[in-house]
């Protein structure tokens, strides 16, 4: 798998990222920081405690990785659960929100584990 390859299947805008970072290399060397990065984690873990707080930070960070390196998919899923966790909702809203962006993080996440395997 090419990187170019990896963001078309995870619905990232390829030629947006090379605008800003200009080589595959510091393209990959960038995404594959993704998944070590905890703020999906830590979203997860601060909604589960009821830590409004800390769960916008963290949505509010994993949309700001997604943004720069143009994970399309996932920022547009995160960006309105990080808008609403801004706004203070706490409702039965952000269930699905949350739903989508575990499902959009689970595609990006393999997309990127599969171009590092592929890279080896």
């Amino acid at each position: 798998m090419t990187l170019k390859e990896c963001y078309e299947e995870m619905e990232g805008d390829f030629e947006d990222v090379t605008s800003r970072l200009r080589t595959n290399e510091r393209i990959q060397k960038f995404l594959l920081k993704v998944l070590d990065d905890k703020s999906f984690d830590l979203l997860l873990k601060s909604i589960e405690a009821e830590d409004w707080e800390e769960a916008f930070r963290a949505a509010h960070t994993l949309k700001g990785v997604c943004q720069n390196l143009a994970i399309t998919r996932l920022y547009k899923s995160v960006s309105p659960l990080s808008d609403s966790l801004r706004e203070g909702k706490r409702d039965s809203e952000l269930l699905p929100m949350l739903k989508q962006v575990e499902k959009d993080y689970e595609h990006i996440t393999k997309c990127i584990k599969r171009l590092e395997k592929e890279k080896e």
